[in-house]
């Protein structure tokens, strides 16, 4: 008997045109309303790309048709979910049997534009930057233009009409691109355009947009600065170039990779900007970053900054007061969409990078190489600039993968990159710059011009040498004891810790003797809120730099900190006590000790420096038992050839001993007993960390071309102490029913309240609330941050106004904003009593900052 084949009728296809597809929805106080068409939204953002173009100095690195690329990121959104997606928020009617939700399957409406994209052959790397206009890459893999749920061929022949009119529109067609790091300028283009297509100014659809293109992109910092010409050296900074400031200057004339290897206060910092001023009046450069090892650094290397702009910028210069001054260029330019309160973008770390100038930490720079989230939008934002990597050391496999790789991006983006450091080994130094070297002078420039062959090195003349007499201490009591005596007399003590942790600690043993002594004490490190770190900075940076010189003989101090001590600060102390550390570290804190010849001292001081260190044979035995938490955060076998470099010494004189105390420490040799243990496991790990080859690897897979894209919280730079996550310390959160509104209080008793309904406060006035709120935020680990509370219980209290909350169609994804409640007994609590941490109990105090106490 036959059997009858039965077939399931398709439903008919609903169709809707693409010039009646909304592409936005606005908020009023009445609610939602569509905004935009698709076609209309498209060709904003064409034609904003092609103005960013005009006003770039670095236009010639874009390839004809980048406009029309930009223009097409959206042609996704003519879909049946999509366009359900919009109805609905606005309470208008659906297309029949279309569940908008299901968009997030395939990351949005821009998955569906990489597919419509690949369907027309557009050339490659097009569909993949369309498809990661929002910063990740979509879950499309088997997936095809014409599938049902995309609406099926009806509306895939819609989206391929809406490609051939936005042609016709820009009269451009797919460009050609010549390299990945091309693809990656242009795809930072086309989400920026996106931005600032999606921002206030073409919001309203009845509104003329053609007249807002220019504006929006004036109020974008889209302006090219002005400068004054033929300034020397002397009337930018107000003293006669060095010898080895005016060789690297006279070296980098043109764009390049220069490495300027001197020891601490020589000047490199002044060498680099003037170099940069010569490169921005002729015309060479687009801008400056300035990119540090931490946040607090560059807090204080800004000043130095501000005054070089104040310098060189003419004084009807557009915009002159928002490039001088950061906070001003965060919270009065609007970058769009994401550039808003609410933003992934609205964040002065990132912010910086499409700022022609800006200071920074070298985690941003970095993540312009790694495919992470946005990735692409921070390598548009350094090309063609001045990129200035400041403190750069030999040690850390994985951040020197990843800045290999970002020199080498850099380079191809037509930057001038110039590293400094103080304590590079050769072998480094050929690493980062991908050429053979042969100078093993010091202090040196190695230079390697854009069109050059080869690398040029220029040995620079040393100058004075300072001795600096040692003592290797392995009693920490002792030690203690000795400073607080030294400060007794008068002298400026720097005590440098490896972890946070310690440094608390000792602070608290240090500061209670202090305090009987008539002794000041200070504690400074990276988990302290904005709020109250700026009021450290400003009291000790400012006591034991130039600053504080009319007090230094008032009485002693002692300043206590961690890394951010050793790194970018001018400060200046008369003895030194460090936490036993791998040579490049220990060599950058002695740049700390005796900075300047005519700094006043107390007549008991001499140049010297204590570390606290271990006998070498019991630490080579048991380096985790011997070195402690330090054995966590750097190498056992590192510290121990550090160690036994510095086991016999009781003087080192500086800059004579930089190179061969640098090159001694991690010269290849054969190792013997239990070294050949810790050199296996600094290559190949442990139990609790990862080694060389493991790390090298890992940061190889977060820079891959292709692949899952890793969002910010997973993004990680350094492979010790990320801190990646911030925490908001308030002293209480609550909803107001009557205002509907999030009413948040402070620590310092000030109340923001935050309304549910965006369009009831301005833009101005959601920035200047996220300005406050921002002040009161930590950078913690993410092993050390209060637990994840729902995204929807931050959003009762408004906080998606202000902070970024993550992206719904993107399931990897997450914030990295977590909230804690200070009790009046310095207790941190979780929002509606919640657990704020399962295994340890957190605290936070002015003085102390953010701690972690095991249960």
């Amino acid at each position: 008997m036959l059997r009858r084949k039965i077939i399931t009728a398709k439903p008919e296809v609903h169709v809707v045109g693409f010039s009646d597809c909304p592409a936005k929805t606005f908020e009023t106080e009445h609610g939602f309303k569509l905004g935009r068409s698709v076609e209309n939204h498209c060709h904003i953002v064409g034609e904003v790309a092609r103005e960013i173009i005009r006003r770039l100095p670095t236009k010639h690195l874009f390839p004809s048709g980048s406009a029309f690329t930009a223009a097409t990121h959206d042609v996704g959104k003519v879909s049946p979910t999509f366009y359900n997606k919009l109805m609905r928020a606005c309470g208008l009617p659906l297309i029949p049997n279309v569940n908008p939700d299901l968009e997030k399957q395939w990351g949005g409406h821009a998955g569906v534009s990489q597919l419509t994209v690949k369907a027309m052959n557009a050339p490659e790397h097009i569909p993949e930057i369309l498809g990661q206009h929002h910063g990740f890459t979509p879950p499309i893999i088997g997936k095809r233009a014409n599938d049902d749920v995309f609406g099926s061929t009806a509306w895939q022949q819609e989206r391929e009409k809406l490609v051939i009119a936005l042609k016709e529109a820009l009269g451009e067609s797919w460009p050609k691109i010549e390299s990945y790091a091309q693809a990656r300028l242009l795809a930072g283009l086309t989400t920026v355009a996106d931005w600032i297509g999606s921002g206030e100014y073409f919001e309203d659809p009845t509104v003329n947009w053609q007249e807002n293109i220019s504006l929006a992109l004036d109020k974008a910092g889209f302006i090219q600065p002005t400068y004054k010409k033929d300034l020397s050296f002397e009337q930018v900074f107000g003293f006669s170039p060095r010898k080895a400031q005016s060789l690297l200057i006279e070296q980098a004339a043109n764009p390049g990779i220069y490495v300027l290897e001197a020891p601490m206060g020589l000047g490199k910092t002044e060498a680099a900007l003037y170099v940069a001023y010569q490169q921005l009046v002729s015309g060479r450069a687009s801008g400056v970053y300035f990119a540090l090892p931490t946040q607090l650094t560059s807090n204080k290397i800004f000043e130095r900054f501000q005054g070089f702009l104040a310098q060189i910028l003419t004084e009807d210069c557009q915009q002159r007061s928002l490039l001088l001054h950061a906070n001003a260029w965060l919270y009065d330019t609007d970058m769009g969409e994401e550039g808003r309160p609410g933003g992934a973008w609205f964040n002065q770390a990132k912010r910086g990078l499409l700022a022609p100038f800006a200071v920074g930490t070298i985690d941003q720079a970095l993540m312009a190489a790694m495919h992470v989230k946005h990735g692409f939008v921070r390598a548009f934002g350094l090309a063609g600039k001045v990129v200035i990597l400041d403190e750069v050391h030999t040690y850390d496999a994985y951040t020197g993968t990843l800045l290999d790789a970002l020199v080498k991006l850099l380079r191809e983006l037509d930057c001038t990159v110039i590293i400094l450091s103080a304590t590079l080994n050769q072998k480094r130094r050929q690493q980062i710059i991908d050429s053979e070297t042969s100078s093993m002078a010091y202090p040196l420039i190695t230079s390697l011009p854009q069109q050059a062959q080869a690398v040029t090195e220029v040995a620079i003349p040393k100058g004075e040498s300072r001795q600096v007499q040692l003592t290797l201490q392995e009693n920490n009591d002792l030690a203690l004891e000795e400073a607080l005596k030294r400060a007794e007399q008068g002298q400026q003590i720097l005590w440098i810790e490896n972890t946070v942790k310690e440094a608390q600690e000792h602070y608290l043993d240090l500061a209670a003797r202090a305090n009987e002594l008539g002794v000041a004490c200070g504690l400074l490190h990276s988990r302290f809120t904005l709020h109250d770190r700026h009021n450290i900075e400003e009291k000790w940076v400012g006591l034991f730099g130039k600053a504080g010189w009319p007090q230094r003989q008032q009485q002693g101090r002692i300043l206590v900190g961690t890394q951010v001590l050793e790194q970018s600060l001018d400060i200046d102390a008369d003895l030194m006590v460090s936490c036993f550390a791998p040579t490049d570290m220990l060599l950058q804190r002695f740049g700390r000790l005796w900075r300047h010849e005519d700094t006043p001292r107390c007549s008991f001081a001499k140049p010297e420096a204590w570390l606290l260190a271990p006998k070498l044979e019991p630490a080579i035995e048991n380096p985790t038992a011997e070195f402690g938490s330090s054995a966590f955060v750097y190498s056992p076998f590192v510290l121990c050839r550090s160690l036994e470099v510095w086991q016999d010494k009781t003087q080192v004189r500086l800059p004579d001993d930089i190179r061969p105390l640098i090159e001694d420490t991690y010269v290849s040799r054969t190792e013997q007993g239990a070294m050949v243990r810790w050199l296996m496991e600094l290559k190949e790990g442990s139990r609790n960390k990862a080694g060389q080859q493991t790390l090298q690897q890992l940061a190889k897979v977060s820079l891959a071309q292709t692949g899952v894209t890793l969002p910010e919280s997973k993004a990680q730079t350094r492979y010790s102490e990320a801190d990646n996550f911030e925490v908001l310390i308030l002293r209480s959160i609550k909803y107001d029913q009557e205002s509907q509104s999030g009413v948040l209080v402070l620590t310092t008793g000030e109340q923001v309240v935050l309304p549910l309904n965006r369009s009831k406060l301005s833009r101005a006035e959601w920035r200047k609330h996220t300005a406050k709120l921002m002040q009161h935020l930590v950078a913690v680990r993410i092993a050390d941050a209060p637990k994840q509370v729902a995204m929807q219980l931050l959003k009762n209290f408004g906080l998606q106004h202000c902070f970024y909350l993550g992206n719904s169609d993107w399931s990897e994804d997450e914030s990295l904003l977590r909230v804690a409640l200070l009790t009046e007994t310095d207790e941190l609590k979780g929002i509606e009593h919640m657990t704020i941490h399962d295994k340890y109990a957190l605290e936070y105090r002015d003085d102390l900052g953010y701690q972690v106490i095991k249960n």
